[in-house]
C-alpha cells in the first residue's frame, strides 16, 4: 500500500514539476514573470525530480545553472533510494 501511496505521489509530483519548467520556459521566452528558482527546486525535493529532469531536457531549461545540474539529479537519486527501501521493507 505503502508503495503505491510514494508511486503516485511521485508521478504526481513530477507532472506538476514537469509543467511548471515548461511554464517557466515559457514565461522566460515572453519576458514575463518568472517561477523563482527556490520553487522548481524544491517541486524537485518534494518528489517532482523526474519531472524536473524531463523538464531540464525537454525544454532545454536551467541546463547550465549548476545548482540545477547538480540538486536535481541529486534528489532524484534520493527518491530512488527510497522507493527502493520501501520495495525492500514491504518483501
Amino acid at each position: 500500500m505503502l508503495i503505491k501511496i510514494y508511486a503516485a505521489a511521485t508521478l504526481i509530483m513530477s507532472v506538476i514539476t514537469f509543467a511548471a519548467f515548461g511554464n517557466d520556459k515559457r514565461k522566460a521566452k515572453r519576458s514575463m514573470w518568472r517561477t523563482p528558482e527556490a520553487v522548481l527546486l524544491t517541486l524537485s525535493l518534494l518528489g517532482g525530480s523526474i519531472g524536473a529532469l524531463a523538464g531540464m531536457r525537454f525544454f532545454h531549461h536551467k541546463t547550465r545553472k549548476p545548482k540545477f545540474i547538480i540538486l536535481v539529479p541529486l534528489t532524484l537519486i534520493i527518491w530512488a533510494a527510497l522507493g527502493v527501501l520501501l520495495v525492500k521493507t514491504s518483501l
